[in-house]
């Protein structure tokens, strides 16, 4: 659920040609020519090729065309390439999932980086390709047969039932006939097999990124997973939560209100690692209450507005998290210093009453998947009705789409390594997912330190979803696959509450970085690595 900051490519027709290189590449090699033809392809077991198109593009701009919600891009200076796409489906399943391939003409370093997709999209329109090609290597993506970031059509069949095909394929089948169909591609273009496989996903991307791992531990080499949606199951629906609390406590908070708890919650504990540096480096430690708030002014709109018991109420069910009514903890709430507006997003209806608008991610997976019902009622949802939605969900989808299974010993002895990256601060989907999944790999596999040599998490203090700048994340994967050196921190940009940059060296869990006491709090160079819980 990248922040459904995502993009499509346009279908292609059918054609074979020649690259004629670009005047540069010319002038490198003024007698080369590339072959762009459509490959003989050999699909998975249980899996027929429809059809193989092959495109040639001339260097120049990629027009990546608008996908709802998102306009178009265009991306330019990409070197010339050739565009493969392997039209599959499964016999008697009725679905047709693409698979696409971009294979650069010149200097292709030798690698093959698939590119993971965004909410609903199992896979990239063009913009992370293009990106990919850019930087020499042969791409590959898959559409998985479904369609658009929120897009929920694809959900139900006519009969109403659960299309099981499509939600295998978006789960993580489409992923693995990727890997096997890019490998097989490459190998027919180039005469010779890629030296390393990396994939390379946010959210969607870093489920599907683990689902690779924990499936199918041969497809790649290195495997960079960030902010994983993993647990799909129990988190889409927990997700959900704040709509159910505002409409259950019949209060709907502005946005700017939102913004007062936050800020007032960063300002309270802001100073736990040390820093007061507007970043919270471990929400969970905050102990902020909100009722402290109560009967403040906040300015919104021009408008003067007065924090009541109700408005603190909502807040602090929100960070608590879901529970079902007899108090038992579901899942993890939203982190304080996350923006409370991002699933507790409201407006104001035609009537002028202030009605919630649920982010469309979580409220597609339950109406669809989990109420069988194609158009959401989210204000319908109780309490009560809440937790058996929960339960009801984990029950029919953990062992297809939850991707949490702790057991990597295949990847571990495949070769593989996994590295990831999660914001402290993500608004969406909450880190503390993630650290309960690293923790099940240790007691799984031997402890932290066996799991270190092939599997690394690191959190950034106040970073958003997938938002985290400047962290060379697949340069790190690299040099861990090709040569051996593990990242042993990773510096990244986030933007504190104050909207300054804050460059961070971020640590491998389970260290946090701790502030020595000299030089700008907002700079790396006065941090360093240390054990949790010590100053």
């Amino acid at each position: 659920m990248k922040r459904l900051v995502i993009v499509l490519a346009a279908a292609v027709p059918l054609a074979a040609a020649l690259y004629v290189p670009a005047a540069s590449a010319a002038a490198e090699n003024s007698t080369a020519r590339y072959s762009c033809s459509a490959p003989v392809l050999h699909a998975p077991a249980g899996t027929r090729v429809e059809g193989v198109t092959a495109v040639a593009h001339a260097a120049g701009t990629v027009d990546v065309p608008a996908v709802f919600p998102l306009g178009e891009n265009h991306v330019p200076d990409v070197p010339a390439f050739c565009d493969i796409t392997v039209t599959l489906t499964h016999p008697g399943q009725g679905d047709h999932a693409k698979v696409r391939v971009w294979l650069p003409a010149q200097k292709w370093n030798g690698r093959l980086q698939t590119v993971g997709g965004s909410a609903y999209a199992a896979g990239d329109y063009g913009t992370a390709l293009a990106g990919a090609v850019k930087s020499g290597y042969a791409a590959a993506t898959t559409d998985a047969g479904v369609s658009s970031y929120i897009d929920t059509g694809w959900a139900l069949k006519a009969d109403g039932q659960v299309d099981t095909a499509l939600l295998q394929n978006f789960a993580s089948r489409s992923e693995h006939e990727a890997a096997v169909l890019a490998k097989q591609v490459i190998a027919g273009h180039y005469d010779r097999a890629a030296s390393y496989s990396y994939f390379n996903g946010c959210s969607t991307g870093g489920r599907q990124g683990y689902a690779e791992a924990q499936k199918y531990p041969d497809d790649y080499d290195g495997i960079l997973a960030n902010a994983p949606a993993v647990n799909w199951d129990e988190f889409e629906v927990a997700t959900l939560w704040p709509q159910v609390v505002m409409n259950e406590e019949k209060t709907y908070p502005t946005g700017c209100e939102f913004k007062a708890f936050t800020d007032a919650a960063v300002q309270a504990c802001d100073a736990q690692d040390g820093a007061k540096d507007g970043l919270l480096a471990d929400p969970g430690a905050c102990g902020y209450d909100p009722r402290r708030l109560i009967g403040t002014t906040v300015e919104c709109d021009g408008r003067q507005l007065t924090i009541t018991a109700a408005d603190a109420e909502v807040v602090r069910r929100i960070w608590d998290g879901p529970r079902t009514p007899s108090g038992q903890k579901l899942w993890a709430g939203v982190p304080v210093g996350a923006d409370l507006g991002a699933l507790a997003g409201t407006a104001v209806d035609a009537g002028g009453q202030r009605v919630g608008t649920p982010f469309p991610v979580p409220a597609g997976w339950v109406s669809s998947w989990v109420q069988k019902q194609p158009v959401p009622n989210v204000p319908a949802i109780t309490y009560d009705r809440f937790a058996e939605l929960f339960k009801q969900s984990r029950a029919e989808y953990d062992k297809i789409i939850g991707t949490d299974d702790p057991d990597l010993s295949g990847f571990r002895k495949a070769g593989g390594k996994l590295l990831t990256w999660h914001g402290t601060a993500d608004q969406y989907i909450p880190a503390e997912g993630t650290v309960q999944y690293r923790q099940q790999v240790e007691r799984r596999m031997g402890g932290a330190q066996k799991v270190d040599d092939f599997y690394r998490l690191f959190l950034a203090p106040g970073g958003i979803h997938c938002g985290v700048a400047g962290t060379d994340d697949l340069a790190a994967l690299t040099a861990w696959v090709e040569h051996g050196k593990a990242p042993r921190t990773l510096a990244a940009t986030v933007t504190n509450a104050a909207g300054q940059a804050v460059s961070r060296n971020l640590c491998p869990y389970p260290s946090v970085a701790r502030y020595q006491g000299y030089g700008d709090a907002t700079d790396a160079a006065g941090f360093r690595c240390a054990p949790a819980g010590r100053h």
